[in-house]
């Protein structure tokens, strides 16, 4: 017999998935995004709210539709092969390269740092980040406890503390009456849309739906929801309601950071820019509390990232299993957070340019699930073709020490003058565009069955 959840399960899971999604760039780059945008911050948080809010709610949709575990299932329809290698790369890509030492730095940064003596960084950095991670293995050690540690417990306090910081900034300070969403002068609404569209990937929430997942399906799990179909619209919920309220935030982030431009001057990152506006509204009571709002942002978020690589990984590859992963993941996230958060930005920027595109292929095919089924036809012409301008946009994007070298100076300079809105960062979407129309007609006029080629998922 098939077993709803009560109003109160779905508010848990609203809330355990809203704390996974919610961390380190989920902070720093709105606010930042709303200092470069000034006047225009309407257009900058339409689009960002395209790549950091539709985009990761899509994804989660494309895994309620496919009745997918995990991103393994969604995109073995591609291949096998294809499958592993993009399910290691998201959960590299989010557990131990960039999102997962990006929660510590930044708390760090914005939390400890501007406490502490100069020249002692790179040593409190390494002790901080320790201590970070260790707290990290142990909240995620018991996979059955995550649910209550980020859903019932962190989750709500960070929530309550963000409400008071937007009271004081919107309410008590009145910064809200000064902002206008449109200015006729300075940087062009359209421009603005567009890097708001880009700054999105930043996120990483995107990738984090689909490699969240598998934590969400577990913890429907432990509710005692196994019915296939009703789990998935299950998924689909939940996924609007921590999105919805994230789309909130987001807006009162950009929106904070517009209108610190009034006393501000614009600040080269949003960590140092938040430290700032906190400071002017409650002074340095105010760094605490954002010391304690970071915390516990990138704590619930690095433990769902951490727990998400460690069941994945730990699934297909039984034999190593669950805390064998977790550990490998916390020690490679920590070796990575002490390079700095500005390394971790700058080399992450390329990382993200070739996942995007493969991910968000994936999500619009499984999105179109009830018209494309998980034709291989259908699913790979796409992705390959995706592939392309991944790889471009890749090389575009490589730090100064390898953007230099000649091949791929010749590479990115043919592209700037022979790809479309490949300037603009949006060229993968012809491709992909060409990709799903073009073998969705083949396979149409060929008469193939448009259904799955993969057996229902676990």
């Amino acid at each position: 017999m098939s077993k709803s959840l009560t109003k109160r399960q779905y508010l848990i899971l609203g809330s355990l998935l809203f704390g996974l999604f919610f961390g380190a760039g989920n902070l720093i780059f709105p606010i930042h995004l709303g200092q470069l945008s000034g006047a225009n911050w309407g257009a900058a948080t339409l689009g960002f709210l395209l790549t950091a809010i539709l985009l990761p709610l899509l994804s989660i949709l494309a895994i309620s539709l496919t009745r997918s575990n995990s991103a393994y299932d969604l995109a073995l329809p591609v291949g096998r092969h294809f499958a592993l290698f993009f399910l290691i790369l998201i959960h590299l890509t989010l557990g131990i390269l960039v999102a997962s030492p990006r929660t510590a730095t930044t708390t760090f940064a914005m939390g400890v740092q501007p406490f502490l003596p100069q020249g002692s960084d790179r040593l409190g950095l390494l002790i901080f980040s320790a201590i970070f991670f260790g707290i990290a293995y142990g909240l995620a050690y018991h996979q059955s406890k995550i649910t209550d540690y980020v859903g019932k417990l962190l989750n709500p306090i960070l929530l309550a503390l963000l409400a008071f910081i937007f009271f004081m900034a919107f309410v008590l300070k009145g910064q809200l009456r000064t902002l206008h969403l449109w200015s006729a002068t300075g940087t062009g609404a359209g421009s603005n849309l567009i890097n708001g569209f880009l700054q999105g990937y930043n996120t990483m929430d995107a990738l984090a739906g689909l490699g969240f997942g598998v934590t969400i399906i577990a913890a429907l799990k432990g509710f005692g929801l196994t019915n296939v179909r009703e789990r998935s619209r299950v998924v689909a919920r939940v996924g609007a309601l921590s999105m919805g309220l994230e789309a909130l935030i987001y807006l009162g982030l950009i929106a904070l950071g517009a209108s610190s431009l009034q006393y501000l001057s614009l600040s080269s990152e949003g960590g140092t820019a938040f430290t700032q506006i906190m400071a002017h509204y409650t002074g340095l009571a105010g760094t605490a509390i954002l010391g304690a709002v970071t915390f516990l942002a990138c704590m619930t978020s690095c433990i769902g990232m951490l727990a998400a690589l460690s069941q994945d990984w730990g699934e297909r590859f039984p034999r190593l299993g669950y805390h064998f992963f977790l550990t490998v993941s916390c020690l490679g996230a920590f070796s990575i957070a002490n390079l700095g958060l500005t390394q971790i930005i700058q080399y992450s920027t390329p990382l993200l340019s070739f996942v995007y595109p493969l991910a968000m292929a994936l999500i619009f095919l499984g999105v179109l699930h009830r018209w494309i089924g998980q034709n291989p036809v259908i699913y790979r012409t796409t992705v390959w073709l995706t592939l392309l301008p991944a790889v471009l946009d890749a090389i575009h994007n490589l730090p100064p020490v390898w953007a230099h070298w000649p091949l791929f100076h010749a590479i990115d300079a043919w592209a700037s003058q022979t790809i479309p809105l490949f300037s603009v960062g949006l060229d993968f979407f012809p491709f992909m565009v060409v990709g799903l129309l073009g073998s969705w007609l083949w396979v149409k006029a060929r008469g193939t069955a448009v259904a799955s080629a993969k057996s229902e998922p676990r």
